[in-house]
């Protein structure tokens, strides 16, 4: 019985702080947004050199778009003249810097943890996308132009017009946008909190510990493999990691498993595939996995 209510009381109070934090994290970057046009920000990568590839990890990190529109926008800054290293290096910031994966990680595993992962994520964006800049992957673009998919929530169509607009409204825009970004997923969140407050309550603690504990050096690369197929989103994903690392799951054995899902998720590889040649797709599932690798092992040294 205790257990039963022990996992009732965490799948309730994880689900409450992570609908609040998704609608205040997403509110805050949608105020944000209305100052950052999208034009602008290409301006100024394309003329950045590669300080370019910081500015396009950065603004990357703050969009927490899913595929449908990270994927349209990178053809968009190709098209644009932005460099193919920058371009790369957003790429790969986009969904593992997302916001709402930062922000549930300083709530669930605490905010030194959320720095360092934050550090490690974003140098790892910037230098990949230099380095796959520097050996001509660029050739490997298909020559196409995708239309704007409607399928995400977030973002202003018209940020100038926008920003004229009183305080008051733009509050009730970015907490309307937060809301309407959640409504289409809340079930994923409630079903990653659901499997996430099973593991708190039933898994034996002493099997992850084996599988998946610090001792055992191969829990990190495999962990980001898993994360492919078991990623649906960062939602469901990191209160299922967070609980098994309650169990004894190693801390980079969680983050490479979540960087491994995130970035390396079926459903964008797919679209991925449909402006990018098989090599370059080959060549960013690399990047991802060295990505969850590194951080990982990182993770499991320094905390």
């Amino acid at each position: 019985m205790n257990t039963l209510l022990d996992t009732l009381w965490y799948f309730c109070y994880i689900t409450v702080e992570l609908i609040v934090l998704f609608i205040v994290i997403t509110a805050l970057v949608e105020i944000i947004l209305m100052y950052v046009p999208q034009e602008k920000i290409s301006r100024k990568i394309e003329k950045a050199g590669f300080f370019g590839n910081v500015i396009a990890a950065g603004f990357g990190a703050l969009t927490p778009f899913c595929a449908c529109s990270t994927i349209p926008m990178t053809v968009g800054f190709l098209n644009a003249g932005v460099p193919f290293g920058a371009t790369m290096s957003f790429l790969i910031a986009s969904p593992l810097l997302n916001p709402i994966i930062i922000a549930m990680l300083g709530a669930l595993v605490g905010i030194k943890a959320m720095l360092v992962y934050v550090a490690i994520a974003f140098m790892c964006s910037v230098l990949f996308g230099w380095v796959l800049q520097k050996v001509d992957a660029q050739k490997y673009v298909k020559n196409v132009r995708l239309k704007p998919q409607a399928c995400c929530s977030g973002g202003n169509d018209n940020p100038i017009e926008t920003k004229r607009l009183p305080w008051s409204q733009k509050i009730a825009i970015a907490l309307r946008a937060g809301w309407d970004t959640l409504r289409p997923i809340i079930w994923y969140l409630l079903i990653g909190v659901a499997l996430g407050a099973i593991i708190y309550g039933y898994m034996p603690s002493d099997w992850v510990l084996k599988i998946a504990g610090p001792e055992n050096p191969f829990a990190v690369p495999v962990a980001a493999i898993i994360g492919v197929p078991l990623y649906i989103r960062a939602e469901t994903a990191i209160p299922i990691g967070v609980a098994l690392m309650g169990k004894g799951m190693s801390i980079g054995a969680v983050i490479a498993l979540v960087i491994g899902g995130a970035g390396m998720a079926i459903p964008e590889m797919s679209m991925l595939a449909s402006i990018f040649k098989k090599k370059l797709v080959a060549m960013i599932v690399t990047v991802i996995f060295l990505t969850a690798v590194i951080s990982g092992y990182l993770f499991n040294i320094l905390l």
